[in-house]
């Protein structure tokens, strides 16, 4: 069935797209087939395990299915679960689907993932998010970056020009250190509004997250307090934004030279390296009879 032939199934059952749920559906059989082809590369023909957020109408997780060894659609809007159940009962009679009617934002991605890891078969978390939760399904896939070998999400523009943006640039920020911390990320299609029904007022693009292993840091209390403070005033030196991180001024001073920093430098002058050094360095001068960070 085609992308576009699902939104008049929609329309046939007295449904629309609801804005509560950040609804876009996508219509464009083409970019369909490149982000299926993005999450299951020919050489993972029949053996990638996928689990998507957000299944929509099932265009995408038809696509998937075709390629794919299994996939587990989440879908929280009860009203679609059936749609999908209805289109593509044979997928998931022959058990190649999984419908799962559920919170993308509560997965445990290690349980999903078991068939997966027990077969030593890719694990591919994809999706076409949600504008308003974008932030949110992007945390989760940093938080369980060990439960998968591959990402493939569909954001906004902006949100994959942050991912990707270099320091000293004015889009580079706290996502940005975050994800890629724990992810190599690519670009791999722009989205034009017109691909999806209604059509959104931003143009989207689809990206895709490749796990380090290692990551290059694990997100610490200390890590994460050291990445926001630094970037939630952006034109303070790190000096006065590590203030409220590290309240002993001669241990911030210590750990910043053994990270190699200069304190009157400002955060979006950073890699992902040198956070991750200051970290260490936080947590390598910390007295054994307090805690590291302020609360």
């Amino acid at each position: 069935m085609k992308a576009g032939e699902r939104l008049a199934m929609l329309r046939s059952s007295g449904l629309a797209p609801k804005k509560s749920f950040g609804q876009n559906f996508l219509v464009s059989d083409a970019v369909v087939a490149r982000i299926a082809a993005a999450c299951v590369p020919n050489v993972e023909l029949g053996k990638a395990h996928v689990v998507e957020l957000g299944a929509g109408l099932g265009a995408l997780t038809d696509a998937l299915v075709a390629r794919a060894a299994h996939v587990t659609a989440v879908e929280r809007d009860r009203d679609l679960v059936p749609l999908i159940l209805e289109s593509m009962g044979d997928a998931v009679a022959r058990g190649a689907l999984t419908v799962l009617e559920a919170d993308a934002q509560t997965l445990d991605l290690s349980a999903l993932f078991a068939a997966a890891r027990a077969a030593d078969a890719p694990r591919v978390l994809a999706g076409n998010l949600p504008y308003q939760i974008t932030g949110q399904l992007l945390r989760l896939a940093v938080e369980q970056a060990d439960a998968v070998d591959r990402v493939v999400f569909m954001v906004q523009a902006e949100v994959a020009d942050r991912l990707m943006a270099a320091p000293s640039t004015k889009i580079y920020g706290a996502l940005t250190v975050f994800v890629r911390a724990a992810y190599e990320v690519r670009g791999v299609a722009e989205v034009p509004p017109d691909a999806f029904i209604p059509h959104p007022g931003v143009s989207s693009r689809v990206v895709a997250l490749t796990p380090r292993r290692p990551p290059l840091a694990r997100e610490t209390d200390t890590f994460r307090a050291l990445v926001k403070g630094a970037f939630a005033t952006r034109r303070k030196t790190l000096r006065n934004a590590w203030r409220s991180v590290v309240a002993d001024g001669k241990r911030l001073e210590a750990a910043a030279q053994a990270a190699g920093i200069s304190l009157d430098a400002r955060g979006e002058t950073l890699d992902v390296a040198a956070f991750v050094k200051m970290a260490g360095a936080v947590e390598a001068t910390t007295p054994e009879d307090r805690p590291p960070l302020l609360t």
